[in-house]
């Protein structure tokens, strides 16, 4: 591959923590308790550090401090054994000192280990000077962490122990908001979009282009963001335009069907807005009117949309299907997010929710049924129903939303006339040529081009290895070229009830391999997964073994979403060092070209 060619991340995010509502926490602590963790204490700690504590050792009287103590210090290293000493007498005075701040909120236990401690304790009336007050007591303490190197690595030991310690009583999901909630307090306290995309250039080559994916989180119910989704587009705009960026971002819109209404019904409407989306179907095309979509996709050049269905929609939304038309006629990628994830929806769950809109699932056999003594069914049979979804916290409900079955519903002209035959909007029929439920539409969406974020998550990757007696996770290997058979029996057969158990039992993984092969245009990025390289790196390289996966593979990291875990650089250093010359280049170069633009 041409060096000249650029590598292009095709995940990454640079909106801040103004435009994150504040109650991420809700559900995830019991309501109303979800008021006392909001968002912005810690996004004020961190621009408050970044603004103060953190340029504070640039100063000339810190400077100035630092070599006074750097002299002081070489006299006392120079006094040997008397150093060795006064440091511990040092640690001990400062040990005991925290001691005596912390007793009182802990009582006596009477232990072996507490006795000693407690004598020893009692002993430094003599052995140390009074301190008085709490706050001198603090101050000292303070200074003699910061300023006393083995003394602050003897507390960060035992406080690194007890956080491990505390970090196995709450659950997976849990941490994971907390940390998002350190991920966003790290980088998106910047408060221009434009800052943080500065941090994540430094981290690879000059030239490396980069898919930015804003986020629309205004109807996920966890409060308002201080700064609307609309503002947060027109600053993505204007940083897209800058002399260094218009050659290297892709920025993408985001599409969320609950704002495609009338602008006065828009959450945080303003006087003036226009329509988030406007169409008109013509010969099968839409034509798109004066509308927010519009301005950012045809004026503004962004290269495509986003979504994100756990924040509460199917993908295949009735409001979305004009605009997925559109994409399909106009080869504009979609990106949309593929993962269980701390993310979703936080509001209360609809009744509606409770069955999905397509696929159905089988309730066992029934007796046959006579009319006049005449037989019209076959002896026995299975009743079908919708198939129940049947969680209701939301953490485990959201992924109905994400499942990457649902692309089927889309992709699959079959299950796409069942939505345009339900469909009250009589536009929509005549957009795709409904001709009844029995005949084939004029226009499907099998040509869409939709990447799969995230490529599923990693447990799934894992699951895919777990499920070595399943036989629907052992179809990738069995036949290559196409993976599960989504509707048909071994014997090519129509099976009405195989979509529920492929839903129900199927490692994720296994289901988006499978789409890749059979959908011309269906992607996956490794984007969030890539940062446990040891776990996925085998299963990927096996992944673009494949020929007809390997031109699906797009390289992403999830920037700065996944920092908790890894940084950019390293990731990339993971990558470029675990796979061949060959397959980076196909999966960071080859494939995200052909993603963008072909």
């Amino acid at each position: 591959m041409n060096e000249k060619v650029p590598i292009i991340n095709c995940h990454t995010h640079i909106f801040t923590a103004d435009h994150v509502p504040p109650f991420l926490a809700k559900t995830f602590v019991p309501t109303p308790f979800h008021f006392f963790l909001p968002l912005k204490p810690v996004v004020a700690f961190f621009r408050w550090w970044d603004d103060g504590p953190a340029v504070i050792r640039y100063s000339r009287p810190f400077k100035t401090f630092v070599k006074i103590r750097t002299q002081v210090f070489a006299f006392f290293n120079k006094l040997f054994p008397l150093n060795i000493i006064a440091g511990y007498y040092v640690f001990f005075f400062a040990f005991f000192l925290l001691y005596s701040l912390v007793l009182p909120f802990f009582p006596p236990e009477k232990t072996w280990l507490s006795k000693i401690v407690n004598k020893a304790y009692v002993f430094t009336d003599r052995a140390f000077p009074d301190i008085p007050g709490i706050a001198f007591k603090i101050l000292l303490v303070v200074f003699v962490f910061i300023f006393f190197e083995t003394i602050r690595n003897f507390i960060l030991f035992f406080a690194k122990l007890l956080w491990k310690i505390l970090g196995k009583i709450p659950g997976k999901q849990t941490k994971e908001m907390f940390s998002r909630y350190l991920n966003i307090g790290r980088y998106a306290f910047h408060e221009e979009q434009k800052t943080i995309l500065s941090k994540l250039k430094s981290q690879y080559p000059a030239g490396t282009g980069f898919i930015i994916l804003p986020m629309d989180m205004d109807y996920m119910e966890a409060g308002n963001s201080k700064i609307r989704f609309r503002d947060q587009m027109e600053e993505l705009a204007k940083v897209k335009k800058m002399k260094s960026n218009k050659d290297i971002l892709y920025p993408f819109v985001f599409a969320d069907p609950r704002r495609m209404v009338p602008a006065e019904q828009e959450n945080r409407y303003r006087k003036g807005d226009k329509e988030f989306f406007q169409w008109a179907g013509k010969g099968g095309k839409v034509i798109l009117g004066d509308c927010f979509i519009r301005d950012f996709l045809e004026t503004n050049g962004f290269s495509g949309i986003k979504i994100y269905p756990a924040l509460g929609y199917y993908p295949f939304d009735e409001k979305l299907l004009p605009l997925w038309k559109y994409a399909a006629d106009n080869n504009i990628p979609v990106l949309t997010h593929c993962i269980r994830g701390t993310i979703f929806y936080r509001g209360e769950k609809k009744n509606y929710w409770n069955t999905h809109p397509v696929f159905q699932q089988a309730m066992g056999e029934k007796p046959a049924r006579y009319t006049d003594e005449v037989k019209i069914e076959n002896e026995t049979s299975s009743e079908y129903i919708p198939l129940v979804l049947s969680q209701f916290k939301n953490v485990d409900f959201s992924i109905n939303f994400t499942h990457p079955m649902n692309y089927l519903c889309l992709l699959e002209e079959e299950l796409l006339r069942k939505l345009i035959a339900s469909s009250a909007d009589k536009k929509i029929q005549e957009l795709f040529g409904y001709n009844g439920p029995d005949q084939a539409m004029t226009y499907n969406l099998r040509n869409l081009k939709i990447c799969m974020g995230h490529f599923g998550g990693e447990d799934e990757w894992k699951r895919y290895f777990e499920k070595d007696r399943y036989n629907y996770s052992s179809q990738l290997a069995k036949y290559p070229a196409t993976g599960i058979d989504f509707f048909k029996t071994v014997e090519d057969k129509p099976s009405k009830g195989k979509p529920e158990q492929i839903w129900k039992s199927t490692d994720w993984y296994s289901i988006i391999c499978s789409m890749m092969l059979q959908y011309p245009g269906v992607y996956a990025d490794i984007s969030y997964i890539l940062h446990g390289e040891k776990d996925i790196l085998p299963l990927l390289k096996q992944t673009l073994k494949n020929p007809g996966l390997m031109e699906k593979v797009l390289y992403g990291t999830d920037f700065f979403v996944v920092r908790n875990h890894k940084s950019d650089k390293n990731m990339l250093a993971d990558m470029m060092g675990g796979l061949t010359r060959e397959e980076f280049d196909q999966i960071a170069k080859i494939n995200p070209l052909k993603y963008l633009h072909k």
